[in-house]
């Protein structure tokens, strides 16, 4: 342990470990396999992610206002995952399970901003369907590039901060006995729960947490597709009520995907006391699955990126037949 004279003035001092022990995975029966499936998952996020920002890069279609925060979904997802599975399994799957304090925290901030902006940006993508619907004729005076980019700068310069603060305030608690976190990385509320002082601070904190993760981005969506019903509850004909709903199911999927299984941790947590090994499991998938569902369902269920893959493909087959042609003549030519 290291002693830290943080006021000298009230004769504060804050007792910090060296390092913590992640102990995480440790009892789980045949953990090597679960390795082994983070890391599959974790490349098919990776090839998911970056196929579906090549796309939206390249093809011209999609450079709207939409697919600017569908870019920046797909972006955070594979930071998150980068910040979060590769370490999981080099702590646990190569025994590194002791981490410096200073590395610990600067962990905890890259999983839960990442964690964060998911989250925000699936509130941003219901901004944009309730404005397309509710606001038609005026959708794209409103969501315009420039404010994408404003409201993406806003939360990245909001996400920042709030997690610099909530990491911050690790610094003024003390671990007078154990370093342990019984978590799969280096987890808020195992390490303040572990300290010997006074935490009144950072379960405010903790909770503000939660509910900036969780909450208030759902209700806020929730509130969205209200108004999102009752205006089409208004529409009479049948097949524009229909082609309006169509531009939603990918968005409420990924919805669905992101929340549903933290909530049902939750909620199965407070009704029945769970298994900490099947408390882990639960949290770490519930963290790594929808990474790399998302690229998926926005491939399949979106038709103008579907539409875009298409075009693309079109375009290579017929650039390919022409340098084949090419070639071919030119070896003709140097026959003659």
């Amino acid at each position: 342990m290291s002693s830290i004279q943080s006021n000298s003035s009230a004769n504060v001092t804050f007792v910090r470990p060296g390092t913590f022990f992640i102990n995480g995975f440790f009892n789980v029966p045949h953990a090597k396999y679960y390795y082994v499936f983070l890391s599959l998952l974790y490349v098919v996020t990776v090839l998911g992610n970056s196929f579906i920002m090549c796309i939206i890069y390249l093809a011209r279609r999609l450079h709207t206002a939409k697919y600017i925060s569908v870019f920046h979904l797909a972006l955070s997802d594979l930071c998150g995952s980068s910040a979060l599975i590769p370490k999981v399994i080099d702590t646990f799957l190569f025994e590194h399970q002791d981490i410096s304090y200073e590395a610990c925290l600067a962990y905890m901030f890259f999983v839960y901003h990442f964690m964060n902006l998911q989250s925000l940006t699936l509130l941003v993508l219901a901004y944009d369907r309730l404005v397309a619907i509710c606001f038609p004729l005026r959708y794209h005076a409103i969501v315009t590039k420039t404010a994408m980019f404003l409201i993406l700068g806003f939360m990245w310069i909001f996400s920042v901060t709030f997690f610099s603060v909530l990491v911050g305030s690790v610094n003024r608690l003390s671990f007078c006995g154990s370093n342990v976190l019984d978590s799969y990385f280096c987890d808020y509320g195992p390490i303040y729960r572990i300290a010997c002082n006074d935490k009144s601070v950072n379960v405010l904190l903790g909770k503000i947490c939660y509910s900036l993760l969780i909450f208030t981005p759902l209700i806020l969506i929730f509130i969205s597709y209200v108004c999102i019903a009752l205006v089409l509850l208004k529409i009479p004909h049948g097949i524009d009520r229909i082609k309006s709903i169509k531009t939603c199911t990918s968005h409420l999927m990924l919805v669905a995907i992101f929340y549903i299984p933290i909530l049902s941790n939750n909620i199965a947590s407070i009704i029945t006391p769970l298994h900490p090994d099947s408390r882990i499991i639960n949290n770490s998938l519930t963290q790594t699955i929808p990474p790399m569902l998302n690229p998926i369902i926005y491939t399949l269920k979106t038709e103008e990126v579907m539409q875009s893959i298409k075009e693309m493909y079109k375009r290579s087959k017929v650039n390919t037949t022409q340098e084949r042609n090419m070639k071919w003549r030119t070896s003709c030519e140097i026959k003659l």
